[in-house]
Parts: C-alpha cells; structure tokens; sequence
C-alpha cells in the first residue's frame, strides 16, 4: 500500500482492499521531484505533514505493521520494496495533477516489467473525478452543473479500518528529510475529528452560509489542510454533517465547498493544460507588468491595502488565509498590480499549508479571470469596500497589521486618509509606519480592464487569420 495524499487508517477504500488481499507493507516514499520543487518547499506544509505521517505509522503500528519510508525516485523505489515484500500488487489512491499522472504511468510500466499490478481505488475527492461525465460525456466546464450531479451521488458508507494487519518487516530511512518541530496545526486523523467536532458542536456549520466571509469571526471549519493531506475523507465530513440522508439547508453552503473542491479536481483531470497556464487562448498571452517591486511587497503584505497585507501577512505567520482574503489579495496582484497570476498561484503553493495543486490553480483562475467558470475580467474586486463588507470593524486588519492597531475605525480600511495630526495620533505615519497604497485602485481597473479587452481583440484576429 503506498500512502500519498491518503494518511489515514479508516474510510480507507484502497488499505481496505489491500488488507482483504492478504499481507500489506504500507509504503511512503519522499519524492525529490515534489519535495525538492520551489512551489512544494512550504515549511509549515512539510510540518504539517510530517505531523501526519507520523500519527498514520502509530495507527499503522497499532494493528500490527509500520510505515516504511524510503527516499526516492518512485520510479525506482516503489517497483524495489514491492519487490523486497514479494508483492503482486500496489494499491494507491488516484490523483489528477500532470506531474502525479506521469508520475503513476512511470511507476505502472516499472511494475509491470517485474509482473506486478499498479491499481487505484479511491481517490481524494468525494467523487472521482471521471465518474460525472456530463450529458455530452465531455465533463463540465460550469460549477452549477456539475453540483447538481454532484450533489445527487449518494455519500459513501464508512469502511471501517483493518482490526489488524500483517506483512515484512522492511527497513524504514525514517521520516528525517522533512523538517522537525511542532506544525501550525494538530495533525492525524484524531486531531481533523476533533476539528470537524467543533464545527458542527458549535453551530458553525448551520451558520457557514451567513459567516463565512467574515474575516473576524472563526466561521470556518479549518478542514482543508486535513482534507488535502486526506487524514479526514470528505465522506466522513458529509456523514457527519447528516449529508447521507436528508441535509439541512443550513448545511448546504458548506457541503456546497466541498463540491467546488472536486470540481478544480474534476476540471484538472480533464484539462492537464491548465497546470500551465490559462484556460482561455485569448488569455495565454496576457500583457502583464511583472513589476518586481510590486510583486515583493504583494508577498510581504505591504501593498498599503490593509485587508490584502492583511491575508499576506496571516498567510506567512500561519500557512492559512481566510478564504476572502485569498480572493482579495488575488484580485490585487492580477488587477491592481499587472502581475501574472502564476506567479501568485506559485507564492500560495509555498506558504499554504493546505496547498492543493488542483484547488489552488482553479482558484487562481477564477479571479484572474482565465479558467474554467470563473469571475468574468471586468469582475475586479475593491480591496477597500471588501474590507469594509467583511471586517466591517478592522478586527482582522489590526489583527495581522499591528502598526494599524490604534488606527480609527473610519480609517481603518484606508489609512492614508487620515490627516498627520490623526496619523501621529494614531502613531502610524503613512510612507513610514506603513505605506501608502502602491498603486491607484481605480487608474489600475481601467489598465487591466483594457488589457483583457486588447487580449480578446488580439485572440479573434487570430482566429480570424486562421480561417
């Protein structure tokens, strides 16, 4: 049994048939391909994750059998303990990124040489990804679509995990290629349990469709670390929330994100292209400024737009952002700044704990315009009246923006209003304290709006040519 985005012992489809064959090892390999890359190397992430790893070997070695880690190329290391354990098969869970498909082909044709199965059960999504094709068996393109077949694919019933297992005993290179040290979170399956407990004990999730863009308040359930690491299966999430049977309509916005996740998921699977690039042609060959300048202090969370430093500043403190921040930060880098979207996709994949390839890309896409039923170009979000809609009172701001904290409330939001007698007040001087907005909100909507718009022109004279 190879693990990869699947720590857990229970709701387990794949360990479930790997242990009904007879003998199990159950497998981690530390792949350099995806430990090594700039986008991958997010520390708290490795934490996290080594966190996770650690609390699947315990439950591993509570039934019987360890996880054995060994470092590798796939490639080689998989085909090698399968063979040191005498295996005929190597059960895994799916994925869709362009990389992990390549990576399963290669390993498939290794195994194979030697007479041994590559075989995937399950996968990390509530729904397979090719399992809602759509009337045309094209898959979908549009979230409302694909949520309604979603939405009517009955909830899976637990698998319970294996009571006990058995197998070899291989060497393990242990877990020392990962950094050390507490992770921003609780990790394992105990520690998600206890996450998903709280959310539904606490009413939040009767109250998610009403509070979750708050950006103040802790309307969120905090799963999606978990779920990207799979130590919690989003069928244990449903049956907790009552999904098996008949939902509550309070509960619907929630179940309703976990769709959107299978959908990025569903869209990857059947447009690979997209790990590169735009969705849209037109888009593909965008005209972006790639201001160096405006990119770092995008990052460092010192744009002057206090709720997009805000979320920038959460991000590299915790690895998680609220989700609205994430979407006003990502309308401000493409928008606002003129920066390629990529290049934000690629900061979210570094610092976010919760960093999912296909989940990241498809929300990147979304605000920038250039994917798969997303917000159209001349949707542009106003980092100003989003703040003042979602952290109506600065709370979060002053949170993640200490040198805004004795700010005023009226100027919270827009803190190079504030006169100098009200600054020094405030002991926070604009051009010193904290800067003063890096570029003009409304002059850059109009440049970007205008570079879509040229883009588009450009594409149909193309096609136009071509014809």
């Amino acid at each position: 049994m190879w693990f990869r985005r699947d720590l857990r012992v229970d709701d387990h489809p794949a360990l479930a048939a790997a242990a009904a064959r007879g003998e199990v090892v159950a497998l981690w390999v530390a792949d350099p391909a995806l430990l090594g890359a700039p986008h991958h190397r997010a520390p708290m992430r490795l934490r996290f994750l080594r966190a996770c790893l650690e609390a699947v070997d315990a439950a591993l070695a509570d039934r019987g059998i360890g996880l054995v880690v060994r470092a590798g190329d796939p490639a080689d290391v998989v085909p090698a303990v399968a063979r040191e354990a005498g295996a005929d098969v190597v059960m895994v869970t799916a994925d869709v990124t362009p990389y992990s498909r390549r990576r399963d082909a290669a390993v498939a044709d290794a195994l194979g040489a030697g007479g041994i199965e590559l075989e995937a059960v399950g996968g990390p999504w509530r729904v397979e990804p090719h399992d809602l094709a759509g009337s045309k068996g094209e898959g979908y393109l549009v979230f409302t679509p694909f949520w309604k077949a979603w939405d009517q694919v009955p909830v899976d019933a637990r698998i319970p995990p294996p009571a006990a297992l058995a197998g070899p005993a291989l060497a393990s290179e242990g877990l020392g290629m990962l950094p050390d040290g507490d992770p921003p979170l609780a990790a394992g399956p105990d520690a998600a349990r206890a996450r998903l407990e709280q959310f539904i004990r606490s009413g939040a999730v009767d109250r998610y469709g009403d509070a979750r863009d708050m950006l103040a308040d802790d309307g969120t359930s905090h799963l999606s670390a978990d779920l990207r690491m799979g130590v919690i299966s989003p069928s244990q999430v449903g049956r907790a929330i009552g999904a098996e049977t008949r939902l509550k309509a309070t509960r619907v916005p929630f179940w309703r994100q976990l769709a959107w996740r299978d959908f990025y998921a569903h869209h990857m699977a059947r447009h690979p292209e997209v790990a590169d690039g735009a969705l849209k042609p037109a888009y593909r060959v965008m005209e972006w400024d790639d201001d160096p300048a405006l990119l770092a202090a995008w990052r460092e969370g010192r744009t002057g737009f206090p709720l997009c430093d805000a979320g920038m500043r959460q991000m590299r403190a915790t690895g998680w952002m609220h989700n609205r921040a994430r979407m006003v930060a990502a309308s401000v880098l493409v928008k606002d700044l003129l920066v390629d979207w990529r290049h934000g996709e690629a900061e979210f994949m570094r610092r976010l704990v919760d960093g999912d390839p296909a989940n990241n890309n498809g929300g990147w896409q979304w605000t920038a315009g250039t994917g798969t039923d997303a917000a159209p170009y001349f949707r542009v979000f106003n980092p100003v009246l989003q703040a003042k809609r979602f952290d109506p009172t600065g709370a979060y701001v002053r949170r993640w923006i200490p040198e805004l904290e004795n700010v005023p409330d009226r100027f919270i939001h827009e803190p190079w209003r504030m006169d100098d007698a009200t600054q020094e007040e405030a002991r926070c001087m604009i051009g010193r304290d904290y800067p003063a907005p890096v570029v003009d909100h409304a002059i850059r909507r109009h440049e970007a709006i205008a570079r879509y718009k040229d883009a588009d022109a450009r594409h149909a004279a193309r096609l136009e040519a071509a014809a």
